[in-house]
């Protein structure tokens, strides 16, 4: 631990050293040279205690983050000044079989640690590794990222039971899924909401502790450690649900959602609660690695207005209205369930499905659902369309 602790300081002196360099030339204008760790070795000897390697991935690093900036001023800020109590991490490349992985003896070993450390291995892989990437999170975890190159990514690809799903993400809900199979809902775990009583205990017995003492320290990591399990068990609920889902259907249909939008409103904490932005990337990464087709729709595509069995649209449903009554058949549609069909059709690919262009027509009324709901391995209750 004491290496890595050495490493991370080293890295985290390295990166503020060169980017108040280039801050400098970036203020006054003048042209942004490259700097090299190198450099600052005969300056300051400490710097020849840690792997080589890793300093040279901070130059790197640095250099990509100016280059980010440069070309999407709007989305890549300048980067910023690292702290000592921020989250930590070093990467290092695999050089000469510098890292090696004991499968059974569970060690791992880095430049500069040849008697190796003890880890806790997620899975066996066979492959050449490239980098290994070691981090410690704020309550005092240490982890360590190994890219390997192999043949074959890919795990073993499930045969699809539906043909499309259409999913409609909520608030009160976490999803509403249609499917060959009907319609059901998945309730919202909302983490954040119910770890918040806790939350608030352990940030007001933080914020009375003296600053720099032991019991600061004390409570900082159990505020952090709390602030960890909230993160890791939505993660987990969202890498269930997104597999599930990407198991069961060939097409996966979801609507492009202005998220960074909702997080300016009232609604803010619910929205970051929920976490559809991670939930949408891991639906469509795993697309891609299962051979599945994954569609988002545009935003203004009126999936909730929409009558699934006649067409009409419905310009005066407001938000507040979880259920209508359509004019033109008298049917009675949950909002949410109906926009789920209605992307579900889209999923479909039927030749006169237009997203935006056009509405339904009676044509597409929803003959062939089934009437059996699907079942996802994430808790969720089913609801009959």
């Amino acid at each position: 631990m004491l290496l890595f602790a050495k490493t991370f300081g080293c890295c985290r002196f390295v990166w503020n050293k060169m980017l108040e360099k280039k801050l400098q030339a970036y203020k006054k204008k003048e042209r942004i040279t490259r700097i090299i760790p190198a450099k600052y070795k005969e300056e300051f000897p400490f710097l020849k205690e840690v792997d080589g390697l890793a300093l040279c991935n901070v130059q790197l690093q640095v250099e990509k983050a100016f280059r980010d900036h440069f070309r999407n001023r709007k989305q890549f800020k300048l980067p910023k000044f690292k702290k000592k109590k921020d989250k930590q991490s070093y990467t290092t490349n695999n050089t000469h079989d510098s890292i090696r992985v004991d499968f059974e003896k569970s060690l791992l070993y880095l430049p500069k640690l040849r008697e190796g450390v003890k880890v806790e291995l997620h899975r066996r892989f066979d492959g050449k590794i490239k980098s290994v990437t070691v981090s410690r999170t704020n309550d005092g975890k240490y982890f360590a990222s190994i890219l390997v190159e192999t043949a074959n990514p890919r795990n073993k690809v499930a045969e699809p039971k539906s043909r499309a799903c259409g999913i409609d993400l909520g608030l009160e809900h976490f999803v509403t899924v249609t499917d060959d199979f009907g319609s059901y809902k998945v309730e919202h775990p909302k983490y954040l909401r119910r770890g918040e009583e806790r939350l608030w205990r352990l940030q007001r017995s933080f914020s009375r502790k003296q600053k720099g003492s032991k019991n600061s320290e004390k409570a900082r990591l159990r505020l952090a450690r709390q602030h960890t399990y909230i993160s890791n068990a939505r993660n987990d609920f969202l890498h269930k649900l997104s597999k599930a889902i990407i198991d069961e259907n060939q097409v996966v249909v979801v609507e492009d959602i202005n998220v960074k939008g909702l997080l300016k409103t009232r609604l803010a904490k619910s929205v970051a609660d929920s976490g559809w932005s991670k939930f949408l990337t891991y639906l469509k990464y795993k697309a891609e690695w299962y051979g599945r087709t994954f569609i988002q729709v545009n935003r203004f595509f009126p999936s909730s207005k929409l009558c699934h069995r006649c067409g009409y649209k419905n310009d005066d449903l407001a938000l507040h209205d979880r259920t209508w009554c359509c004019p033109a058949c008298s049917e009675t549609h949950d909002r949410d369930v109906n926009a789920s069909i209605n992307l579900y059709y889209v999923g479909l690919g039927r030749p006169e499905v237009k997203p935006v262009e056009r509405a339904l027509v009676d044509d597409r009324s929803p003959h062939g659902l089934p009437k059996k709901p699907s079942r996802v391995e994430a808790g969720s209750s089913t609801e009959k369309c």
